[in-house]
């Protein structure tokens, strides 16, 4: 499976019962004044970046997971943030997609790599 087939099969499953996920794109667009566009080409006045997604090295899917709280905690639920970056069978993650998912677990998140539904599944702590 190719990465986007891999990563619309995990929203396909992590999209219903205890968790929600969604599309999280990172880059960098431009914005300014339209003084024309023609052909593919368009021209701005006043262009600046614009940067967009969570931050540098932020999961391609981001969610929640419903958590039941432990019974000294009254048995309410929290939800915990999730965060899945997709990657291919044989794709890498980078430096600062590893500091993402060191800082989400650090905050007591749930984070990682995935190259299956399966992956995401535990990452998410749900059963295969």
């Amino acid at each position: 499976m190719t990465e986007a087939e891999i990563q619309a099969a995990i929203q396909r499953d992590l999209g219903r019962g205890e968790t929600r996920i969604f599309r999280n794109h990172v880059g960098q667009g431009w914005t300014g004044e339209l003084v024309k566009s023609d052909d593919g080409v368009v021209v701005l006045r006043n262009a600046r970046p614009a940067r967009f997604g969570l931050a540098d090295g932020s999961h391609d899917l981001i969610g929640i997971r419903r958590l039941l709280i432990t019974p000294e905690m009254v048995g309410g639920h929290i939800g915990a943030f999730l965060s899945v970056e997709v990657k291919s069978p044989t794709g890498r993650t980078s430096a600062s997609q590893d500091r993402w998912t060191n800082m989400v677990r650090a905050f007591g998140g749930l984070a990682g790599a995935a190259r299956s539904v399966d992956q995401a599944r535990l990452i998410a702590r749900l059963d295969p």
